[in-house]
């Protein structure tokens, strides 16, 4: 699988998720296999205006190559020059967000609310692509109604423009996450263009990857929120394409994955922050496990690494009690 000049190791992506993808998260990805992972969506005012906060998001790592960092915003001057900002970061590529459909995001004009838009889309895509060498990508979503013809306009115009691959969440703009995922949107971008087509939407597992690739004709898929608390998805989505069995994470790999998570975090965060970021994040990696309620409301308070890598090596050797006790 290639974007431009890039070549992934395998194609399977990292989306963007706000509030989560982080470098910590996108180091769990990247070690279970990830081809490409893809940072939170960033805004191209914070960057082009030096908010330290947001230049702050641009922060990598060797190890999570390639990376793909996605921004938003409406105007054109405004989004080449962050578009170079991100480029000067050493990103591998940069992606433009089309598929926000986030009230505060879409008033501004930017996300969702371009896809109805194609003069200023197309204004955007060459005022970006203008500026950047690494390989420009965009993320889309069916529009503004289920027919896709948003989709479609917009893919055309993106390959137009230069822009070196599409990924699709073939869901309209109002559904938000509800409802079921279109795939049929998915396979008539990948009619119309021919640039490659990463494939999005109700991939709750990796025979969902599978079958989403068989179905549509998709170049590669992008995994969200499936990957949320089980980075392991693009473990088993990789095997099965493979034609091999899918590895079982028993209780000592998932435990060592949450205390690298958990490292991972308050090194990049600094331990007060991280603290309040874990005592929701941890719960992901337990969701449905034997007392995950008490451990959930145990971690409610945190405030200290060490307090929490007790609290959860403690309900580590409660499990592998009742484990025992089976």
């Amino acid at each position: 699988m290639n974007i431009g000049p890039l070549q992934l190791a395998n194609p399977s992506i990292l989306a963007p998720l706000a509030g989560i993808t982080d470098l910590p998260f996108r180091l769990l990805a990247k070690e279970t296999g990830c081809g490409l992972v893809c940072s939170e969506m960033i805004s191209s005012n914070g960057l082009v205006h030096g908010s330290a906060k947001t230049l702050g998001m641009l922060s990598s790592c060797p190890e999570e190559k390639p990376l793909s960092i996605q921004i938003f915003g409406s105007d054109p001057s405004i989004m080449a020059e962050a578009a170079q900002i991100v480029e000067a970061s050493g990103a591998d590529v940069l992606d433009v967000n089309f598929g926000c459909s986030v009230k505060k995001i879409v008033k501004t004009g930017a996300g969702a609310a371009l896809m109805r838009e194609p003069q200023a889309t197309a204004k955007i895509l060459s005022a970006v692509r203008r500026v950047i060498k690494i390989p420009l990508t965009i993320k889309i979503r069916t529009g503004w109604n289920a027919s896709g013809s948003q989709a479609l306009a917009i893919a055309r115009i993106a390959e137009a423009s230069g822009v070196d691959a599409i990924a699709v969440h073939p869901r309209t703009a109002t559904q938000g996450f509800s409802g079921k995922a279109d795939w049929a949107v998915i396979a008539a971008v990948r009619q119309a263009v021919s640039m490659p087509v990463i494939g999005n939407g109700d991939i709750n597992t990796g025979k969902d990857a599978v079958q989403m690739e068989a179905v549509t004709g998709c170049d590669a898929v992008m995994i969200g929120r499936a990957a949320i608390g089980n980075p392991w998805i693009f473990l088993h989505y990789l095997a099965l394409k493979d034609g091999r069995a899918q590895t079982e994470i028993d209780l000592a790999r998932r435990f060592e994955t949450i205390t690298r998570y958990i490292r991972s975090s308050i090194n990049y965060h600094g331990e007060k922050q991280a603290c309040r970021m874990l005592r929701s994040r941890l719960g992901w990696f337990v969701k449905g496990m034997h007392s995950s309620t008490r451990f959930k409301e145990s971690i409610k308070r945190i405030s200290s690494e060490s307090e929490v890598l007790d609290l959860v090596r403690s309900y580590r050797l409660n499990l592998e009690r009742a484990e025992k006790n089976v």
